[in-house]
Protein backbone atom coordinates (compact mmCIF):
# COMPACT_ATOMS: atom_id res chain seq x y z
CA UNK A 1 0.00 0.00 0.00
CA UNK A 2 2.72 2.29 0.67
CA UNK A 3 4.61 1.82 -2.95
CA UNK A 4 0.96 2.41 -4.70
CA UNK A 5 0.47 6.00 -2.58
CA UNK A 6 4.75 6.58 -3.16
CA UNK A 7 4.21 6.40 -6.69
CA UNK A 8 1.03 8.56 -6.52
CA UNK A 9 2.48 10.97 -4.83
CA UNK A 10 5.41 10.73 -7.86
CA UNK A 11 3.16 11.20 -10.46
CA UNK A 12 1.12 14.13 -9.02
CA UNK A 13 4.46 15.78 -9.70
CA UNK A 14 4.65 15.84 -13.19
CA UNK A 15 2.43 18.55 -14.88
CA UNK A 16 0.32 16.12 -17.51
CA UNK A 17 -0.85 14.17 -14.68
CA UNK A 18 -2.29 17.29 -12.39
CA UNK A 19 -4.10 18.79 -15.97
CA UNK A 20 -5.50 15.53 -16.61
CA UNK A 21 -6.75 14.98 -13.10
CA UNK A 22 -8.36 19.40 -13.46
CA UNK A 23 -9.65 18.35 -16.80
CA UNK A 24 -11.36 15.11 -15.96
CA UNK A 25 -13.17 16.92 -12.93
CA UNK A 26 -14.55 19.79 -15.21
CA UNK A 27 -15.66 17.32 -17.66
CA UNK A 28 -17.56 14.95 -14.94
CA UNK A 29 -18.87 18.42 -13.23
CA UNK A 30 -20.48 19.71 -16.55
CA UNK A 31 -21.59 16.10 -17.63
CA UNK A 32 -23.14 15.82 -14.65
CA UNK A 33 -25.41 18.90 -14.37
CA UNK A 34 -27.29 18.03 -17.70
CA UNK A 35 -27.53 13.92 -16.81
CA UNK A 36 -30.43 14.49 -14.79
CA UNK A 37 -32.30 16.91 -17.17
CA UNK A 38 -31.68 14.80 -20.04
CA UNK A 39 -32.76 11.40 -18.13
CA UNK A 40 -35.81 13.00 -17.58
CA UNK A 41 -36.66 14.04 -20.98
CA UNK A 42 -35.87 10.62 -22.31
CA UNK A 43 -32.87 11.54 -23.62
CA UNK A 44 -30.36 10.02 -22.18
CA UNK A 45 -28.98 9.07 -25.95
CA UNK A 46 -28.31 11.93 -27.19
CA UNK A 47 -24.59 12.63 -25.70
CA UNK A 48 -23.89 9.51 -27.49
CA UNK A 49 -25.83 10.75 -31.07
CA UNK A 50 -23.76 14.17 -30.68
CA UNK A 51 -20.37 12.63 -30.16
CA UNK A 52 -20.65 10.72 -32.96
CA UNK A 53 -21.70 13.89 -34.72
CA UNK A 54 -18.57 15.36 -33.60
CA UNK A 55 -16.53 12.83 -34.64
CA UNK A 56 -17.89 13.15 -38.16
CA UNK A 57 -17.01 16.84 -37.99
CA UNK A 58 -13.35 15.94 -37.22
CA UNK A 59 -12.89 13.13 -40.17
CA UNK A 60 -14.32 16.19 -42.08
CA UNK A 61 -11.62 18.72 -40.09
CA UNK A 62 -8.77 16.33 -40.56
CA UNK A 63 -9.46 15.75 -44.50
CA UNK A 64 -9.87 19.32 -45.05
CA UNK A 65 -6.05 20.17 -43.25
CA UNK A 66 -7.75 22.50 -40.53
CA UNK A 67 -5.45 22.63 -37.85
CA UNK A 68 -8.27 23.54 -35.50
CA UNK A 69 -11.17 21.54 -35.46
CA UNK A 70 -12.80 23.41 -33.34
CA UNK A 71 -13.96 25.52 -36.11
CA UNK A 72 -16.06 22.59 -37.73
CA UNK A 73 -16.48 20.18 -34.60
CA UNK A 74 -18.22 23.02 -32.22
CA UNK A 75 -20.68 24.73 -34.77
CA UNK A 76 -21.88 21.07 -36.23
CA UNK A 77 -22.23 19.24 -33.22
CA UNK A 78 -24.52 22.41 -31.31
CA UNK A 79 -26.94 22.78 -34.48
CA UNK A 80 -27.11 18.62 -34.13
CA UNK A 81 -28.43 19.27 -30.56
CA UNK A 82 -30.58 22.17 -31.50
CA UNK A 83 -32.27 19.96 -34.48
CA UNK A 84 -32.76 16.98 -31.88
CA UNK A 85 -33.98 18.91 -28.94
CA UNK A 86 -36.52 20.29 -31.13
CA UNK A 87 -37.63 17.24 -32.33
CA UNK A 88 -41.30 16.89 -30.21
CA UNK A 89 -44.48 14.82 -30.54
CA UNK A 90 -45.06 16.52 -33.95
CA UNK A 91 -41.91 15.79 -35.41
CA UNK A 92 -41.94 13.11 -38.00
CA UNK A 93 -39.01 11.44 -36.92
CA UNK A 94 -39.04 11.29 -33.40
CA UNK A 95 -36.46 11.95 -30.72
CA UNK A 96 -35.03 8.57 -29.85
CA UNK A 97 -35.19 7.47 -33.75
CA UNK A 98 -33.23 10.51 -35.06
CA UNK A 99 -30.71 10.35 -32.15
CA UNK A 100 -29.96 6.60 -33.73
CA UNK A 101 -30.15 7.85 -37.65
CA UNK A 102 -27.63 10.58 -36.83
CA UNK A 103 -25.62 8.87 -34.21
CA UNK A 104 -25.03 5.51 -37.24
CA UNK A 105 -25.03 8.59 -40.03
CA UNK A 106 -22.05 10.64 -38.45
CA UNK A 107 -20.21 7.71 -37.67
CA UNK A 108 -20.10 5.94 -40.73
CA UNK A 109 -19.58 8.71 -42.73
CA UNK A 110 -16.35 9.63 -40.54
CA UNK A 111 -15.03 6.52 -40.46
CA UNK A 112 -15.68 6.60 -44.56
CA UNK A 113 -13.53 9.73 -45.18
CA UNK A 114 -10.89 8.79 -42.71
CA UNK A 115 -10.49 5.18 -44.72
CA UNK A 116 -11.14 7.09 -47.70
CA UNK A 117 -8.56 10.61 -47.51
CA UNK A 118 -6.17 9.05 -45.04
CA UNK A 119 -4.34 11.79 -43.57
CA UNK A 120 -1.77 9.50 -41.63
CA UNK A 121 -0.38 6.19 -41.45
CA UNK A 122 -2.37 4.79 -38.87
CA UNK A 123 -6.28 5.34 -39.71
CA UNK A 124 -7.07 2.59 -37.42
CA UNK A 125 -5.05 4.54 -34.20
CA UNK A 126 -6.72 7.32 -35.10
CA UNK A 127 -10.34 5.96 -35.12
CA UNK A 128 -9.36 4.19 -32.46
CA UNK A 129 -7.85 7.08 -30.05
CA UNK A 130 -11.64 9.46 -31.48
CA UNK A 131 -13.82 6.64 -30.44
CA UNK A 132 -12.10 5.67 -26.88
CA UNK A 133 -10.40 8.76 -26.14
CA UNK A 134 -6.75 9.23 -25.27
CA UNK A 135 -4.90 6.08 -24.31
CA UNK A 136 -2.13 8.56 -22.66
CA UNK A 137 -2.89 11.29 -20.34
CA UNK A 138 0.68 12.66 -21.67
CA UNK A 139 -1.75 14.40 -24.89
CA UNK A 140 -3.18 17.16 -22.76
CA UNK A 141 -1.57 20.72 -22.93
CA UNK A 142 -1.65 23.88 -20.53
CA UNK A 143 -4.13 25.12 -23.40
CA UNK A 144 -6.22 22.28 -23.56
CA UNK A 145 -6.63 23.07 -19.78
CA UNK A 146 -7.00 26.37 -20.11
CA UNK A 147 -9.94 26.23 -22.97
CA UNK A 148 -11.38 23.32 -20.94
CA UNK A 149 -11.33 25.21 -17.35
CA UNK A 150 -13.15 28.91 -19.48
CA UNK A 151 -16.03 26.63 -21.68
CA UNK A 152 -16.93 24.59 -18.36
CA UNK A 153 -17.12 27.72 -16.41
CA UNK A 154 -19.26 28.76 -18.97
CA UNK A 155 -21.33 25.81 -18.61
CA UNK A 156 -21.96 26.35 -14.64
CA UNK A 157 -22.53 29.70 -15.02
CA UNK A 158 -25.21 29.49 -17.73
CA UNK A 159 -26.87 26.20 -15.42
CA UNK A 160 -27.37 28.48 -12.44
CA UNK A 161 -28.55 31.12 -14.18
CA UNK A 162 -31.30 29.36 -16.01
CA UNK A 163 -31.98 26.98 -12.89
CA UNK A 164 -35.76 27.23 -12.23
CA UNK A 165 -36.51 27.70 -16.37
CA UNK A 166 -34.66 24.60 -17.11
CA UNK A 167 -36.33 22.71 -14.01
CA UNK A 168 -39.83 23.86 -15.61
CA UNK A 169 -39.10 22.97 -18.96
CA UNK A 170 -37.70 19.53 -17.98
CA UNK A 171 -41.21 18.46 -16.18
CA UNK A 172 -43.87 20.46 -18.33
CA UNK A 173 -43.10 22.10 -21.16
CA UNK A 174 -46.48 23.15 -22.22
CA UNK A 175 -46.98 24.35 -18.38
CA UNK A 176 -43.48 26.00 -18.41
CA UNK A 177 -44.37 27.44 -22.13
CA UNK A 178 -48.04 28.93 -20.44
CA UNK A 179 -46.74 30.45 -17.46
CA UNK A 180 -44.65 32.56 -19.65
CA UNK A 181 -40.97 30.23 -20.32
CA UNK A 182 -39.55 30.74 -23.65
CA UNK A 183 -39.20 27.14 -23.49
CA UNK A 184 -37.63 27.05 -27.22
CA UNK A 185 -34.93 29.57 -25.46
CA UNK A 186 -34.41 27.41 -22.74
CA UNK A 187 -33.97 24.37 -24.83
CA UNK A 188 -31.12 26.08 -27.56
CA UNK A 189 -29.72 26.78 -24.08
CA UNK A 190 -29.89 23.17 -23.33
CA UNK A 191 -29.03 22.06 -26.59
CA UNK A 192 -25.35 24.63 -26.35
CA UNK A 193 -24.47 23.35 -22.89
CA UNK A 194 -24.96 19.72 -24.65
CA UNK A 195 -22.67 20.26 -27.27
CA UNK A 196 -19.80 22.31 -25.75
CA UNK A 197 -19.52 19.49 -22.91
CA UNK A 198 -19.53 16.76 -25.54
CA UNK A 199 -17.14 18.07 -27.40
CA UNK A 200 -14.83 18.90 -24.90
CA UNK A 201 -15.59 15.83 -23.21
CA UNK A 202 -14.01 14.17 -26.59
CA UNK A 203 -10.46 14.82 -25.59
CA UNK A 204 -10.65 12.38 -22.66
CA UNK A 205 -13.23 10.18 -22.81
CA UNK A 206 -13.74 9.76 -26.31
CA UNK A 207 -17.42 9.45 -28.50
CA UNK A 208 -18.24 6.07 -27.69
CA UNK A 209 -18.29 7.24 -23.26
CA UNK A 210 -19.37 10.12 -23.02
CA UNK A 211 -23.04 8.86 -22.89
CA UNK A 212 -21.64 6.82 -19.46
CA UNK A 213 -20.12 10.99 -17.95
CA UNK A 214 -24.11 12.04 -18.27
CA UNK A 215 -26.32 8.96 -17.81
CA UNK A 216 -24.40 6.82 -14.61
CA UNK A 217 -24.31 9.81 -12.11
CA UNK A 218 -27.53 10.84 -12.31
CA UNK A 219 -28.87 7.42 -12.57
CA UNK A 220 -27.48 6.65 -9.37
CA UNK A 221 -28.38 9.61 -7.48
CA UNK A 222 -32.04 8.58 -8.75
CA UNK A 223 -32.13 5.92 -6.77
CA UNK A 224 -31.60 7.56 -3.95
CA UNK A 225 -33.09 10.92 -3.68
CA UNK A 226 -35.87 11.72 -5.25
CA UNK A 227 -35.96 15.92 -5.47
CA UNK A 228 -34.56 17.31 -8.40
CA UNK A 229 -32.04 19.34 -6.88
CA UNK A 230 -30.94 16.46 -4.37
CA UNK A 231 -30.42 14.71 -7.59
CA UNK A 232 -28.73 17.14 -9.45
CA UNK A 233 -26.18 18.09 -6.50
CA UNK A 234 -25.56 14.10 -6.01
CA UNK A 235 -25.35 13.50 -9.34
CA UNK A 236 -22.41 16.26 -9.77
CA UNK A 237 -20.18 14.93 -6.60
CA UNK A 238 -20.53 11.14 -7.88
CA UNK A 239 -19.54 12.33 -10.97
CA UNK A 240 -16.92 14.61 -9.76
CA UNK A 241 -15.72 11.59 -7.31
CA UNK A 242 -15.63 9.03 -9.78
CA UNK A 243 -13.67 11.10 -12.10
CA UNK A 244 -10.78 11.63 -10.06
CA UNK A 245 -10.51 7.80 -8.82
CA UNK A 246 -10.87 6.80 -12.07
CA UNK A 247 -7.61 9.02 -13.21
CA UNK A 248 -5.90 7.79 -10.66
CA UNK A 249 -6.62 4.63 -10.86
CA UNK A 250 -5.78 4.57 -14.20
CA UNK A 251 -2.78 6.52 -12.94
CA UNK A 252 -1.64 3.58 -10.99
CA UNK A 253 -2.62 0.78 -13.09
CA UNK A 254 -1.99 1.92 -16.22
CA UNK A 255 -5.10 1.65 -17.97
CA UNK A 256 -7.37 3.70 -20.49
CA UNK A 257 -8.57 7.10 -18.56
CA UNK A 258 -11.93 6.97 -20.46
CA UNK A 259 -13.04 3.54 -19.64
CA UNK A 260 -11.19 3.57 -15.97
CA UNK A 261 -13.63 6.29 -15.46
CA UNK A 262 -16.52 4.68 -16.40
CA UNK A 263 -16.15 1.72 -14.93
CA UNK A 264 -15.85 3.17 -11.64
CA UNK A 265 -19.08 5.01 -12.65
CA UNK A 266 -20.27 1.94 -12.76
CA UNK A 267 -19.20 0.60 -9.42
CA UNK A 268 -20.74 3.28 -8.07
CA UNK A 269 -24.17 3.31 -9.91
CA UNK A 270 -23.53 -0.30 -8.36
CA UNK A 271 -23.14 1.02 -4.52
CA UNK A 272 -26.01 3.53 -5.04
CA UNK A 273 -28.55 1.23 -6.51
CA UNK A 274 -27.81 -1.54 -3.16
CA UNK A 275 -28.84 1.98 -0.84
CA UNK A 276 -31.62 2.65 -2.70
CA UNK A 277 -32.99 -0.69 -2.45
CA UNK A 278 -31.91 -0.61 1.48
CA UNK A 279 -33.88 2.87 1.63
CA UNK A 280 -36.73 1.06 0.39
CA UNK A 281 -37.44 -1.56 2.15
CA UNK A 282 -36.44 0.32 5.51
CA UNK A 283 -39.59 3.05 4.15
CA UNK A 284 -41.39 0.30 2.78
Amino acid sequence: MEEIFIKLFSYLQMPFVRYAIIVGVLIALCSSLLGVNLVLKRFSFIGDGLSHVAFGAIAVAAVTGLTNNMLIVLPVTIISAVLLLRTGENARIKGDAAIAMISVGALAVGYLLMNTFKTSTNVSGDVCTTLFGSTSIITLTPTDVWICAVLSLIVVAMFIIFYNKIFAVTFDESFARATGTKVSVINLIIAVIIAVVIVVAMTLVGSLLISALVIFPALSAMRVFKSFKSVTLCSACISVVCAFFGIIASILFSTPVGATIVVVDIAAFLIFAGIGTVKSGLHG
